[in-house]
């Protein structure tokens, strides 16, 4: 036999704790098949491949069986690998998730199948980093905690860029109902925005079992910029405690979806202004929400840093039951854009919150508003007591008292009012915040998700044959390439996988002659920035459809970036459809900035971000900046934006188009939308001061989400004007048309 143990801890007159070093799968097959209370299996340090693990067995309160690594942080679960629990008193610490993802569902499972469940159980100090399926809208699950009485704490769990809750506690069996869980001490790494319903980061139950309770307690954990969608964690279930959590800039909300009798205490939301950093949302029964603290948060409607939800009355359990008896109390909002109530009033959803309370709550706004909206009747909520700045004049007159305040930064961190001002007002000057460095694993460092741009070195690129192609094969992430003076032939398609700036050392000297239908084509982890150059598409085949820059042709993982600034981009016509981008299916952009740059003589679109047609939710891009472009003589559009179907979790898209000069755009027969801006579905657009002339007109489609769509300060010469279209909801559009002129 391979594997050692050593006699540790005498129990009782015949039987000896063990201690196991295995070394590989076989050997620990052979171990895990006979554990007793006491013993412990020690992975050996390395990398383990495709290693499905099944921790089954039987510990005792006093004797717990372990599962370790030999060093923790040294011992890596990587390729097709998971773990699973199953039994009592079971203690899992030290692994690291990564390069790789489950074959499964879910990379841990708190049992082995629907009938063998692991409670009394532990998992701690273990790592899953960026252990995600390639196949980025194929959903599992990181963690999965079934049965009762289990412990997750201070793990941490990063950069989950597919499809599926990062973490979820689930109650499909009465087996794992008021199970009383723990979850504390964790780090909730970054999570990028998803761009679909299906990127929550912690969900407590599901609707189907929603009026079940659960008893789960999630506790001084850090939620470190979790913006996979509206829903940072989805309570949907009952008697759940949520205390003492700190929110850093992460978009979405902790939102009370379903299940009643929850109580929301001591929890800290810190925004700095981020878009879309939300708070608190409250739906359903009993739900106590107090001594909480909010502050920088800008998010709105479902999003917003407070929202009070209207329900469905007689509600099927998957839709929004009623708010009854909420108690909102010694709450703190500083510069909060915007508190709901009523929220999401509309023909289904006109159950208004009844019997509820929202007193002493403390309400600071540096512009002397309070940020609160009415969308229905709130005769069903008692205000009392509650302040708020001097000059401000209360949306709701009664309970809220206009005072003198002056605010100070306390020893935690966080803003109160000077002694004395008010008392009993707003949130506890108690109030701990987590510690970002305490949480989480002890020995895994904290790295931020993604390398930016201009961060590595700047490499001097001369021209010559293959001198582009060469220079990026030779640089590293984040490296700056900078072209001297002249001109640049590309015969190769350059498939980027790192963030890489290409910059001309003197504006408008370097210039690039692609000689293939493709100049970049971005490839996970890849990111493209182009600075000050000249782009001329003389050189490229006679085919229809070139484009100068794409992403990947296969669904990619991992979000990427895309900037063009100061350049030219001319010439791309030596044959009909020539594009600048093209978006590929199930890609998406973190953001993408066209900026102060030059466009002509092109026979395709500048932007298409069109390709996610099967109506899912699904989109292309989460920011599009459009700024201070001169475009003449684009048969295609300046964008085709397409975000269809009827999900209502996601931030984007943002069409952003300000400033720009348009000349004989759109007009191409083969342009099949028959517009210059062609948006379907985009959540937040502003197209503010551009000037269009002899050009297709804009054309906008608004689905669900109660998009917000302003046009100002436009000028359209021998231009028909904006078309916008509500598709969804019946009535005239809602976007913000003004000072635009139409000659």
């Amino acid at each position: 036999m391979v594997f050692t143990y050593v006699a540790v801890v005498l129990f009782s007159q015949n039987t000896f704790a063990k201690e196991y070093l295995v070394k590989t799968p076989n050997e620990y097959e052979q171990v895990a098949a006979g554990l007793q209370p006491g013993d412990e299996v020690i992975l050996a340090n390395g990398t383990w491949s495709d290693f499905e693990i099944l921790f089954k067995a039987n510990g005792t309160k006093d004797a717990p069986i372990r599962l370790k690594a030999e060093t923790p942080g040294k011992v890596f679960l990587s390729g097709l690998s998971n773990l699973r629990l199953a039994g009592e008193y079971l203690v899992v610490s030290g692994v690291v998730f990564k390069d790789g993802y489950t074959p499964t569902g879910e990379v841990i499972s708190f049992r082995q199948n629907k009938d063998n469940l692991a409670n009394h159980s532990r998992v701690t100090q273990i790592v899953i980093d960026n252990y995600s399926n390639p196949e980025k809208f194929e959903q599992d699950k990181w963690v999965v905690m079934y049965g009762k009485h289990n412990r997750f704490d201070h793990n941490n769990l990063v950069g989950k860029k597919n499809a599926g809750v990062t973490m979820a506690v689930r109650l499909n069996t009465k087996d794992s109902q008021e199970n009383y869980h723990r979850i504390d001490n964790n780090y909730f790494g970054p999570r990028p925005v998803l761009g679909s319903n299906g990127g929550e980061t912690l969900r407590i139950g599901t609707s189907h079992y929603s009026l079940t309770d659960s008893f789960t307690t999630i506790e001084n954990n850090y939620f470190d910029r979790c913006n996979g969608e509206v829903e940072i964690i989805s309570n949907k279930s009952g008697k759940n405690k949520i205390l003492n959590n700190l929110f850093f800039e992460s978009k979405g909300t902790l939102t009370l979806r379903h299940g009643n009798g929850n109580l929301v205490e001591g929890n800290v939301f810190v925004g700095n202004g981020v878009d879309h950093t939300g708070g608190i949302r409250v739906i359903n029964r009993d739900q106590i929400i107090r001594n909480n603290y909010m502050e920088g948060l800008t998010g709105y409607r479902f999003g917003s840093g407070f929202t009070i939800m209207n329900g469905v009355p007689n509600s099927k359990i998957n839709r929004y039951h009623q708010v009854d008896n909420a108690l909102i109390e010694n709450n703190t909002l500083v510069n909060v854009d915007h508190i709901h109530f009523a929220a999401g009033s509309d023909a289904e959803r006109s159950a208004a919150p009844i019997n509820s309370t929202f007193q002493n709550n403390l309400i600071v706004n540096k512009d002397n508003r309070d940020g609160i909206s009415i969308f229905d009747d709130i005769s069903g909520i008692h205000f009392e007591n509650n302040t708020v700045t001097k000059d401000t004049v209360p949306t709701i007159k009664n309970g809220f008292s206009p005072t003198s305040i002056e605010m100070k930064r306390a020893e935690n961190g966080l803003l109160y009012p000077n002694s004395g001002q008010i008392e009993n007002n707003g949130a506890s000057k108690n109030l701990a915040l987590v510690n970002k460095e305490t949480v989480g694993a002890s020995y895994y460092p904290k790295t931020e998700p993604e390398v930016a741009f201009d961060s590595g070195r700047v490499i001097n690129v001369k021209p010559g044959e293959n001198a582009l192609f060469d220079a990026i094969n030779n640089a590293s992430t984040g490296d700056i390439l900078l072209l001297d003076d002249g001109d640049y032939s590309i015969s190769k398609v350059i498939k980027l996988t790192k963030t890489i700036t290409i910059k001309a050392a003197s504006k408008g000297q370097a210039y690039l002659y692609p000689g293939r239908s493709t100049f970049v084509d971005i490839n996970d982890y890849g990111s493209l920035q182009l600075v000050d150059l000249v782009i001329d598409g003389k050189q490229t085949p006679d085919s229809a459809g070139n484009t100068l820059v794409r992403t990947s042709r296969t669904p990619m993982q991992r979000n990427y970036r895309l900037v063009i600034n100061g350049s030219v981009i001319k010439n791309l016509n030596v044959n009909h459809s020539f594009h600048v981008f093209d978006a590929g299916s199930r890609s998406f952009a973190d953001e993408i900035k066209i900026l102060n740059s030059t466009f002509k003589n092109i026979t395709g679109d500048i932007l298409r971000l069109n390709k996610e047609t099967d109506d899912l939710g699904i989109y292309n891009a989460e920011y599009i900046y459009f700024n201070g472009n001169n475009v003449k003589n684009v048969e295609g559009a300046i964008a085709k934006v397409y975000r269809g179907g009827t999900d209502e979790s996601t931030f984007g898209p943002h069409f952003l188009m300000k400033d720009n000069s348009l000349s004989n755009v759109g007009n191409g027969k083969r342009n099949k939308v028959g517009a210059s801006v062609f948006l379907h579905g985009v959540q937040v657009t502003d197209i503010t001061n551009n000037k269009v002339a002899k050009s297709a007109l804009v054309d906008i489609e608004h689905t669900v989400g109660q998009p917000l769509t302003s046009l100002s300060n436009n000028t359209f010469i021998q231009t028909n004007a904006p078309k916008v279209v509500e598709l969804v909801v019946s009535g005239p559009h809602t976007a913000t048309l003004e000072n635009n002129k139409v000659n």
